[in-house]
């Protein structure tokens, strides 16, 4: 079986699945946390190198105030969980969005996160938090015109290679497929840039019960397209 070299996750249903079983959302967000843990070691093994989940976007800041909390402080507590995840499997991570917005100690372990994992050698983990993709691009564009301003840089020196190299994800291949869960069929402004040649598989299944053999349908259903010409391959 062909294993894409990076798979990005929309982690779509968390708290719809919370409210099937009767309970808060935020327990769904508890639960698909520790998928998120579960997909990481399943993904590896499987030979995918890089992993890229879209965990808190832009938007999500316009949730309800207590949800919102909830899920920093959820943040907060899966920092911890993740340095010692990565330690444990050599997983090299880093997360990608505008960190500004995000308190400071969530800041602080962030780095020492990125800086404890920087040199491990087993999956690339990148955690999207407070992303989206067209403010990534803004973001980008801003830090091209500076350069410009001072002179580093002419306009007929933008390449798609210098776009690319002032995005969260530079040095990161594209890729090659995207998952979203939870039936929603839309990108949802997660790595505009990044998913113009990527494979999209949607699977009823929420969040929190994503599982491997979740990720083996969706490897499966990856290698049944020709990625030369976007078609379903013939038998």
């Amino acid at each position: 079986m062909n294993i894409p070299n990076h798979v990005a996750i929309i982690l779509d249903g968390n708290g719809r699945w919370a409210r099937a079983k009767g309970m808060p959302r935020n327990y769904g967000h508890v639960q698909g946390a520790k998928t998120v843990e579960k997909i990481c070691e399943e993904a590896w093994r499987m030979g995918i190198h890089y992993l890229t989940v879209y965990a808190f976007s832009t938007e999500n800041w316009n949730r309800p105030e207590d949800e919102v909390a909830a899920l920093m402080g959820l943040l907060r507590n899966y920092m911890k969980t993740c340095l010692k995840t990565a330690a444990k499997n050599d997983m090299c991570v880093r997360v990608i969005g505008d960190k500004t917005r995000l308190d400071e100690d969530i800041r602080q372990r962030i780095e020492e996160l990125e800086t404890a994992t920087v040199n491990n050698q087993g999956l690339h983990f990148q955690i999207a938090l407070n992303y989206g993709g067209r403010d990534e691009i803004r973001r980008a564009v801003c830090r091209i015109a500076q350069e410009a301003v001072r002179g580093e840089l002419s306009p007929d020196q933008i390449t798609e290679d210098v776009v690319e190299a002032h995005l969260d994800t530079a040095g990161l291949p594209a890729p090659d497929l995207l998952i979203r869960t939870c039936n929603e069929q839309r990108i949802s402004n997660f790595l505009l840039w990044q998913l113009a040649y990527t494979e999209f598989y949607f699977t009823p299944v929420p969040w929190p019960d994503f599982s491997k053999e979740e990720l083996v349908k969706a490897v499966e259903a990856y290698n049944h397209r020709d990625r030369r010409y976007g078609l379903v391959k013939e038998e």
